[in-house]
């Protein structure tokens, strides 16, 4: 193939194309959380699951409402932008413009690198501050070192779903695949059945969530694996993998763990009460410079994510 062939092609690729200007257009242009469309969607949800789940009702009425209550959401939005997809005048900007909405990894480099800034200096006030609207446990309790965990923890998860897993479903079926994927990590999130109102009435959401993460995240976790300690961290996959109550985020925090002999996972108070987790990893309680080298081994391994993704958009779409 000659060049101005290639650059042909490569400029005839709309999938690649709007794939390439949402990750700009979410670096030039990120939009601020408290802004974020995505918040309104969360709201929503808490609106519904107040009307919909009713704590005296049994245990099978409960888990139908919340898989009717999610049904309802998701295929609604579905129908919405399947009929947007057909009356738009330039689809590239469309898909391009719901991957930008579902991408949210400069927002998760920033709490990354507040997060590392504030655990350095043991300000575990700002820590608790930081890591409160991301986790469904009180933040209050947890000492400097419980806090490294958990910040070392949300990290690796935020990045897994919030970028790892709405590239993976983009190229799987575009902008409304993403979209729809963090729509319904959403939904798992604002009703996590490790609320009590929402032990039952949570567990349909849940339960989709680890389905829709197990591809993505277990081969990102692959990813991950390669390189140095590689050895160590395929072992404790064979080991630990299927511990962790969520198959996908239990293959990353697994691999991240052994790679760099990490102490994740262990018991976690919610809603006043210990439940007690796998413990996961090696024997190392994270610090600073911890968290600093899972941004670095993260980041890196995008980049390799992003470059793949693109040959495999290239070849499907642009020579196929």
């Amino acid at each position: 193939m000659t060049t101005s062939a290639f650059i042909a092609s490569l400029t005839t690729n709309s999938s690649l194309l709007a794939l390439w200007g949402a990750l700009l257009l979410h670096w030039l242009l990120p939009i601020p959380s408290p802004l974020h469309p995505l918040r309104i969607w969360h709201r929503l949800a808490l609106l519904i699951a107040a009307r919909v789940n009713h704590p005296y009702d049994n245990y099978a009425q409960r888990q139908l409402a919340g898989y009717l209550a999610w049904s309802l959401m998701w295929f609604t939005v579905l129908s919405l932008l399947f009929a947007m997809s057909q009356l738009v005048l330039y689809p590239i900007i469309f898909q391009l413009t719901l991957l930008w909405l579902a991408l949210d990894w400069q927002q998760t480099a920033h709490l990354s690198h507040q997060f590392n800034h504030a655990y350095n200096c043991n300000d575990k006030d700002q820590c608790r501050q930081l890591l409160a609207p991301h986790l469904n446990r009180n933040t209050d309790v947890l000492s400097l070192l419980g806090l490294g965990k958990a910040g070392a923890e949300t990290i690796i998860l935020s990045y897994g779903r919030h970028v790892v897993g709405v590239l993976f479903w983009y190229m799987i079926g575009g902008g409304i695949a993403a979209i729809l994927y963090r729509l319904a990590i959403g939904l798992a999130r604002a009703w996590s059945p490790t609320r009590a109102q929402y032990a039952v009435f949570g567990y349909p959401a849940i339960r989709i969530a680890a389905i829709i993460d197990i591809l993505p995240l277990r081969l990102f976790a692959l990813l991950l694996s390669l390189g140095r300690n590689s050895r160590v961290a395929l072992q404790g996959l064979r080991n630990q993998g299927e511990n962790w109550h969520l198959p996908g985020p239990g293959w990353l925090l697994v691999v991240i763990g052994h790679k760099l002999t990490l102490s994740l996972g262990g018991p976690a108070i919610y809603n006043n009460v210990k439940m007690e987790r796998p413990r996961l990893g090696g024997r190392i309680t994270p610090s600073a410079l911890h968290l600093a080298q899972i941004q670095q081994l993260i980041t890196q391994r995008l980049y390799v994510w992003i470059a793949v993704e693109s040959l495999l958009l290239y070849i499907f779409y642009g020579v196929l």
